[in-house]
């Protein structure tokens, strides 16, 4: 680490003297100004210029005692904040990344404050995080920290802001509108003010992104550039953007007192560092999400699952829904064999042996004998999926005790969450809390006995409750502190399980996409993007997956039924091939030339899957809408690019720009579904334009898509 010097220069309105850190690298240039009466600001973030005199304080704080300077919904303008300054700053290089230390203190409170800011080498790509450290001699509560505030960004008149609404069944939906109809020009040359309000989206509870993704954007109508961000949190987050003259603003938070019922106490000594908030900049949207995706790929975990991409079957959507047996597996065993499938995961139910329902049973985690008979168990089960070359898999609740589980009773109260000394209980379930050993211990005597002893190589971790806002136990005293300690203990767990079983595939899934952050997708391989069981409606779901997890740790379900017409199945097929196939469906009642349809989608995803960890999406359509009758998803190496096409209604012909490819001839392919004779593709080279027909509905075409020299 390097001590990085200041360079001087003039700042906006504050003339000349002001201290400058200027920091990055070839794809990211930064610079902060820290004038000699005011805080440290960010005054230049990627290509696009920023307005100086817009600038925001690199950091607010909300503490007890010490409010805002300017009333209102807004999370910005603090008075901690406004008087922090700048007291050094240390630069950094650790292998690939650019790592900077911004040091600043508050005299008032005797609060320190760090600023963590580091960015992949060629990539536009900032994370950030605060660590504040009470080194005053008086205890201090910190109601609010930002992870990254950046100012100065262009006027609203001239951005779209993007958010992300994400529902159960109906994940990933993004929208967008002028941020001027959001945020009022209020006529600031006759009031002398800036407004009060902002534009703002925040989470509830322990689901993540049960609303709402911790995602959004500003995008420059006229080209200038766009701003994608998300906040890596498990719990509590929040995200605004408004109006701060002469521009707009925005500012990135995790749990906050207002939001989440989140406090901290900074005792003497005592610190506090922030959940990470990452943005990427670009000249459009898509730009930005190619960058963010690069990204996400940096931060994670390294796994062989994410180069290998093996083809997982599980037996829940559509098919046995939660009731596995012996007898009904072994036909789905053969079945997925037979077409390709590399993992066979049984879900939910396979601990069921309870008369009463196994909802508010759960716990033990161990085979119910009624439902795997003879000798053996459920072990001829997962015998029989390992004599096919097949990696068992298994679904576990971890986080969930059951009510009439006998470990509710023997395990103890402090291992569970509790507010003012009662268990919280939500939807017939009880909540671990991580953060206990007893609790800890149950879990890792559960998974050393299925993973070590049993040789099950893939857990699909499921979590079915939200538990808003927290718990105010294990020497926390605000609910939304408690679950921010239980949410870093989850994911300290996940890691400790792939230090100990580093094979181990661990799938996230929370309701479908209740919890598709990037916090988790960091150590997790998979994220689970749905539970919808409507094929006509997974589309949009499959399309606008890409924008919150890489399109290899995407698990899409292909559920193919023996009943579905030859176009419905090639449609169900073709949702998952630019992800991570879950292939469900009952297999063993299929005809022969059905079994060779699913066989052929298969090989064509095993003869693309190489291209898929490095790709980077697109949407020639735009971001899709959940009713659009046509919707496309595209995934490009750089040279080769790859296009899901779906048609749900409408005209049985559309045409999707491709302006990357203007003026060059171009080979189409049709990968999938096979024999799709009466789909055609007419490539334009003077315009860029390729013009699908396909004259049926429900129909989906997967194409591979090369220039030629």
């Amino acid at each position: 680490m390097s001590q990085g010097a200041l360079a001087e220069g003039g700042y906006g309105s504050e003339g000349e003297g002001v201290a400058r850190v200027r920091w990055g690298h070839e794809a990211l240039g930064v610079e902060v100004a820290a004038g000699p009466g005011g805080p440290p600001r960010l005054v230049a973030l990627g290509p696009a210029a920023l307005a100086e005199a817009g600038a925001t304080p690199l950091v607010e704080v909300l503490a007890l005692g010490e409010g805002s300077e300017w009333s209102g919904q807004r999370g910005i303008e603090s008075s901690i904040g406004a008087r922090l300054r700048l007291v050094g700053h240390e630069t950094a290089r650790d292998g690939d990344w650019h790592r900077l230390t911004l040091r600043l203190r508050d005299e008032t409170t005797g609060l320190a404050v760090e600023v963590l800011l580091d960015s992949p080498d060629g990539l536009p790509v900032v994370r950030s995080r605060t660590r504040v450290t009470n080194e005053g001699p008086n205890p201090v509560t910190l109601l609010a920290v930002s992870s990254l505030t950046l100012g100065g960004l262009p006027s609203p008149d001239v951005l779209d802001v993007y958010w992300a609404e994400n529902d159960w069944l109906a994940e990933c939906r993004w929208r967008h509108e002028p941020m001027r109809d959001r945020v009022p020009d209020l006529s600031r040359s006759r009031n002398a003010a800036d407004s009060r309000g902002r534009i703002g989206y925040a989470s509830k509870g322990s689901w993540s992104t049960d609303g709402h993704l911790p995602m959004g954007a500003l995008v420059e109508r006229a080209g200038g550039g766009a701003w994608l961000w998300q906040v890596e949190s498990s719990t509590g987050w929040l995200w605004e953007v408004g109006e701060r003259s002469p521009g707009s603003y925005l500012a990135l938070h995790g749990p906050t007192d207002t939001e989440h019922q989140w406090r901290q106490p900074l005792a003497p000594g005592g610190s506090f560092t922030t959940e990470p908030a990452a943005l990427a900049v670009g000249g459009d949207l898509t730009a930005a999400f190619g960058a963010l995706t690069a990204y996400r790929r940096a931060v994670r975990r390294p796994h062989e699952d994410h180069r290998r991409l093996p083809i997982v079957f599980n037996d829940f959507m559509n098919t046995l829904n939660g009731d596995p047996t012996t007898a009904k597996l072994l036909p789905l065993i053969d079945a997925a064999a037979e077409v390709g499938a590399e993992y066979f995961v049984i879900d939910a139910g396979w601990y069921d042996d309870d008369t009463q329902g196994w909802w508010d049973s759960v716990g033990a985690w161990e085979p119910a004998a009624n439902r795997f008979p003879g000798e053996h168990g459920i072990h001829e089960v997962l015998d029989r999926i390992r004599a096919h070359g097949m990696v068992p898999g298994l679904w576990l609740e971890p986080e969930v005790i059951g009510v009439r589980s006998p470990l509710a009773k023997t395990l103890p109260d402090e291992a569970f969450f509790r507010r003012e000394g009662v268990r919280v209980r939500e939807h017939g379930r009880y909540q671990l809390d991580l953060r206990h050993p007893a609790a800890v211990a149950h879990l890792d005597r559960t998974v050393d006995r299925i993973v070590g002893e049993w040789g099950v190589g893939y857990l699909k971790l499921d979590y079915n409750i939200s538990v808003p806002p927290g718990t105010d136990t294990g020497g926390t005293t605000s609910p939304g502190a408690g679950l921010l300690g239980h949410a870093r203990a989850y994911r300290a767990w996940l890691a400790s399980l792939l230090d100990r079983h580093p094979h181990l595939v661990l799938e996230n899934c929370a309701s479908g996409g209740m919890r598709m952050d990037s916090a988790l997708h960091a150590v997790t391989q998979l994220q689970s993007t749905s539970d919808q069981q409507d094929h006509l409606r997974y589309p949009p779901i499959a399309a606008a997956a890409p924008t919150a997890v890489p399109p290899e740790q995407g698990a899409v379900w292909a559920y193919a039924q023996p009943e579905f017409t030859t176009d419905e199945n090639a449609f169900i097929l073709a949702s998952a091939l630019l992800g991570r196939i879950h292939l469900s469906g009952h297999l063993n009642h299929m005809t022969d030339d059905q079994l060779t349809s699913v066989r052929h989608a298969l090989d064509t995803y095993r003869e693309i899957r190489p291209d898929l960890p490095h790709a980077t999406p697109f949407w020639p359509l735009g971001l899709p809408r959940w009713t659009d009758d046509w919707t496309a998803l595209g995934l490009t190496t750089g040279h080769t690019h790859y296009l899901t096409i779906w048609r749900r209604a409408g005209e049985p012909h559309h045409t999707l720009p491709l302006p990357e490819l203007a003026g060059r001839p171009v080979r189409v392919e049709v990968l999938h579904p096979a024999g799709a004779s009466d789909a055609t593709t007419t490539w334009s080279t003077e315009t860029g334009e390729l013009t699908v027909a396909l004259p049926r509905t429900p129909t989906a075409l997967l194409l591979r898509l090369t220039p030629l020299p």
